[in-house]
């Protein structure tokens, strides 16, 4: 059986603690570039189950990081 990027991001997170999620998150970031498709999954799990205010809030947070940097 061949899994995706998707189910392999989710297979390797399911049932971590809160903390290790943080871990897992904070250790990706700023790190290997190969760290990033799996940021981009856990960030869509977080888009899918968001309000259209807090998806607009990170957009606005995105926007302003940007025009930072």
């Amino acid at each position: 059986m061949e899994l995706d990027l998707r189910q392999a991001i989710n297979q390797r997170v399911q049932g971590k603690s809160t903390d290790e999620l943080t871990e897992i998150v904070e250790s990706s970031i700023g790190n290997e570039e190969m760290a990033l498709p799996g940021l981009g999954v856990l960030f869509e799990l977080i888009w899918k189950d968001s309000t259209a205010a807090a998806r607009k809030k990170m957009v606005e947070t995105l926007h302003k990081q940007l025009s930072v940097h």
